[in-house]
């Protein structure tokens, strides 16, 4: 049987701070969820394995091989900058954002 004590030192723990009426009603709900525990403890699960799901259903996503492929990249400091809107020789211009 969960007493009031056991709520208040795991409200202490989580650094809750609960009324009597609070204490009172979470300890009837804990109560309650411990038997459940106290239930799935009486079953006998012998030889049956988890289940991580249940629906059956098959992961859609296809496999994301990385390629190592020169022929994706630009090179050089001209393929590299080709599409910068503002530059600066080897710097990329952005517009100021910020206002004091």
């Amino acid at each position: 049987m969960l007493k009031e004590t056991d709520v208040l030192k795991v409200a202490e723990l989580a650094r809750l701070q609960l009324s009597s009426d609070e204490i009172k009603k979470y300890t009837k709900q804990l109560e309650k969820v411990l038997e459940l525990f106290e239930k799935i403890n009486s079953l006998d699960l012998e030889g049956i394995e988890e289940t991580s799901q249940v629906s059956g259903l098959a992961s859609v996503c296809g496999v994301d091989d990385v390629v190592n492929d020169a022929r994706s990249r630009p090179t050089g400091h001209d393929a590299l900058f080709s599409n910068v809107p503002q530059k600066d020789s080897d710097s990329i211009l952005v517009p100021k954002i910020i206002k004091r």
